[in-house]
């Protein structure tokens, strides 16, 4: 059995949450090195790992294999270049980049140099996703003509750090966007044309903190929707079809339980409260059916699994470079739909 040798570059919450706990746990991954400029907060997690000061301590590395990479946004495409020129596997944390056209670039060379680059689109993975995607594609709702999902949180107030300064990359739609649009093309595909409304409400912000994105399709709409003043909760997720409505309030559980130092080995690792399973209402075979569906379990686990089958068993990406850089696309379509206040094309690849 090969075990993968990583390096990380950054440990905050996206190392501490959504990446190292999931590496420590497969035997087929040894986290090597992580990159903390100042501190060893990770040596009292993994006291096996060396930590280092440098990223580029990691790129010259020859016995690393793969490279995860979770900086602020604006770091991504010269560190993830960088890994790959030195021959690494990588794995960005979303976005992927701050432009589409950087994205391009990184794809060139990962194909140049034969290497795996992917983005941890990990909400792909949330339990309420694989829930409403199994509800659509078994027809329960009929033909769906509306899909609202929402990200929202309370936080009236500013934490400083760098996604709410005026720097690349910064604001809630780089930072929550990426979930809400992946998942979005991954039921969908793309969109025809995007409309957008990306507003600063917090008084004193620089970084933009709410938006409202409609992806228009030929006989669906979808909406959607952050923001950081939205103390009751909304639903999650809303669809609307001719044979029925299902809303799902709550978000996925993994965040949290990796939040409280539950183990993704844990059987109660990802299982949704009932109080928060989504409600459907819709007609199955000539019989009204009204009640709670059972959230299937999130497993963010298998996002390395699969990265490890790619690079030793040569199978199929989960998360596709191509599909990360249409999310960017998006992104950009977003921003220049607002800046104009009009609809804008999306010409997909």
């Amino acid at each position: 059995m090969k075990q993968i040798n990583t390096g990380i570059i950054g440990y905050g919450m996206s190392t501490t949450v959504f990446h190292a706990p999931f590496l420590h746990i497969n035997p087929n991954f040894r986290i090597s090195k992580i990159v903390e400029r100042h501190d060893e907060k990770s040596k009292k997690d993994y006291p096996y790992v060396d930590v280092v000061r440098s990223a580029d301590d990691v790129m010259t590395d020859k016995s690393i294999d793969l490279v995860v990479i979770t900086t602020p946004n604006e770091y991504h495409y010269s560190l993830a270049q960088q890994a790959l020129l030195a021959g690494k596997h990588v794995i960005l944390e979303k976005p992927f980049t701050i432009t589409s056209d950087e994205a391009d670039d990184l794809m060139k060379t990962a194909r140049q140099k034969k290497l795996v680059l992917s983005v941890y689109q990990n909400r792909r993975l949330d339990g309420d996703f694989l829930t409403i995607r199994k509800i659509i594609d078994e027809g329960f709702l009929g033909k769906l003509v509306e899909y609202e999902s929402h990200f929202d949180r309370f936080r009236n107030y500013f934490k400083q750090n760098w996604r709410e300064k005026d720097v690349p990359g910064s604001g809630i739609l780089y930072d929550l966007g990426p979930h809400l649009i992946d998942q979005a093309l991954q039921l969908f595909g793309s969109p025809e044309s995007i409309t957008a409304d990306i507003r600063t409400q917090r008084a004193g912000g620089v970084a933009n903190d709410q938006f409202e994105l409609l992806l228009h399709y030929e006989y669906l709409k979808v909406t959607l929707k952050a923001g950081m003043l939205v103390r009751e909760p909304t639903p999650r997720f809303q669809l609307y079809g001719t044979k029925g409505t299902f809303i799902k309030y709550g978000l996925d559980p993994q965040e949290g339980d990796s939040k409280n130092g539950i183990s993704p080995l844990n059987p109660k690792w990802g299982v949704d409260d009932p109080d928060h399973w989504g409600t459907l209402n819709t007609d199955i075979n000539d019989l009204h059916f009204k009640g709670k569906v059972e959230t299937l379990r999130g497993c963010y686990e298998k996002f390395y699994e699969n990265i490890y089958d790619v690079i030793v068993n040569n199978e199929e990406l989960l998360v596709k470079p191509e599909e990360a850089r249409d999310v960017i696309k998006i992104i950009e379509l977003a921003f220049k739909s607002d800046n104009e206040k009009r609809t804008i094309p999306f010409e997909s690849y």
